[in-house]
Parts: C-alpha cells; sequence; structure tokens
C-alpha cells in the first residue's frame, strides 16, 4: 500500500451570480432581444440552473437594463465586471441604464393594444397577408401573429389591409381573436377617425 498522500481534486469555484464583460466572441445571443452579442460589446451574465447544470444566460447589458433592471442595479452592487477575466474599462452610470428602464416602461406603456387600425405612415410597408404595398396615409389593421421562440411564443404585431384581416385571422399562426375584433378595434384605434374607422371595418366584413 503506497504512503503517498491521496491528491483531492480541487474544487471548481463557484460561478457569480453575474458577470458583467466585453464578449469574447460574437457568438451568443442575447436572451432579450435574440440577436448576437457583437465581439467586446458589453454584456451581462445572470447566473441560471438548468437540466445541463449551472451556467450564466447573456444579455446585452442595455438590453437587461430595460426588462430586467433589478438584476442590473445587484450586479452593480456586487461590482460583477470584477469577475470578468478583462475587466471592462468603461462602463455605463446605472443612472443612464435606469433611464434607459423608464424609457422603455414609457414606450410600454404608450404601445396600442392589438388589434387597432391606424392609417399608414410611410407607403414602404407590405400587407403581410397579401404582399401587397400598403398605400402612405391608407388605414391598415395591425393584428397579431404567434411567434416561437424555443420553448416560448410570442405575439408580434403584424400590418394587413382591412380586406385581409379575415383571411390573417383564420391563419394557423393567428394571435389574435374573431371573436370581439369589431369591439376590440374600437376601442384599440385611438385617435383615428371614426368615419375612417367605420369604413375600414364595412372593408374586414364579416369574420364568420
Amino acid at each position: 500500500m503506497s504512503d503517498e498522500p491521496i491528491q483531492e481534486e480541487a474544487e471548481e469555484p463557484e460561478l457569480p451570480a453575474y458577470l458583467i464583460e466585453g464578449a469574447r466572441s460574437g457568438r451568443a445571443k442575447c436572451k432579450t432581444c435574440r440577436k448576437a452579442i457583437a465581439q467586446g460589446a458589453l454584456r451581462i451574465g445572470i447566473r441560471v440552473e438548468g437540466p445541463y447544470g449551472v451556467g450564466h444566460m447573456w444579455h446585452h447589458l442595455a438590453c437587461a437594463a430595460k426588462r430586467q433592471f433589478d438584476k442590473v442595479e445587484e450586479a452593480y452592487a456586487l461590482e460583477a465586471w470584477n469577475f470578468a477575466k478583462e475587466v471592462p474599462t468603461e462602463l455605463p452610470d446605472l443612472g443612464d441604464l435606469r433611464e434607459l428602464r423608464e424609457e422603455a416602461e414609457k414606450k410600454k406603456a404608450e404601445a396600442k393594444a392589438i388589434p387597432y387600425a391606424e392609417l399608414d405612415p410611410s407607403g414602404r410597408a407590405k400587407c403581410k397577408q397579401c404582399n401587397e404595398t400598403l398605400e402612405k396615409g391608407a388605414p391598415r389593421v395591425v393584428v397579431g401573429r404567434a411567434v416561437e421562440f424555443g420553448q416560448q411564443t410570442r405575439t408580434t404585431p403584424i400590418n394587413v389591409h382591412p380586406g385581409c384581416v379575415a383571411d390573417a385571422l383564420q391563419a394557423e399562426d393567428s394571435a389574435t381573436e374573431v371573436d370581439g375584433f369589431e369591439s376590440a378595434l374600437r376601442t384599440n384605434s385611438k385617435g383615428l377617425d371614426e368615419v375612417i374607422l367605420s369604413s375600414v371595418l364595412e372593408e374586414v366584413g364579416s369574420l364568420f
């Protein structure tokens, strides 16, 4: 029997709750906006425990500030940049990130509920149902379409001609209910002239 001491395996250091750093590559995607985090761009890792172990979920620092400011605030309190292999040389002021959060909340509060009607502002968009251009200044209807992101399903707005609404609501990925559509459209189309709104509903026609 050997008298040599048994070498115990060194325990891996615990993963920090938060990590703020410049992205080491451009491969990771932001879990908030779903876009790639460019190499060198500031990102925040939020520790999560999943079926395959513990790891960081990455977000653009600005995106996290808009949606999860409380976690960004905690990360700043912990000086989470000190856990990075290369400490970032420049970090945005927490007050500036708070302003991003407040601006995002304001936009969310001002956002119209789907469905609603409005006048097309540019003439560059196309109807998502028939693929024809929506004429500038002409009425268009915004309805919801279900889009899958991994295991989540989100509702994204799409623009359609009033005459294309019936077909859009019958589509498999429609996220707007036929039942109660007229009432919802009237309630949500704030600021639209009543005469125009009535003409839109007339063009929409029967949905049943």
